[in-house]
């Protein structure tokens, strides 16, 4: 199974529908055992809903520098 850590770099890959098998299948067996790892799953998930929803919108330049940060940090497999 792989690490949390694993299963947190390829969430965003996972939602956008870009992550390939057997990758797609490990993160899906991982989320099936781990409470944390889910609830960054519904995180992301809400999140890509929300930047579809609001893609016309300007965000303030504090707001957008935090947001690139927090996904920089989710990319790097950090913690929020």
């Amino acid at each position: 199974m792989i690490s949390c850590d694993q299963a947190v770099r390829q969430l965003w890959g996972y939602v956008e529908q870009e992550l390939e098998s057997p990758d797609r299948e490990r993160l899906e067996d991982h989320l099936d055992l781990c409470r944390r790892c889910c609830g960054e799953m519904e995180f992301a998930e809400e999140l890509a809903a929300f930047m579809a929803r609001q893609s016309t919108v300007d965000l303030p330049n504090v707001v957008a520098s935090k947001f690139d940060r927090v996904l920089e940090d989710l990319q790097a497999g950090g913690e929020r």
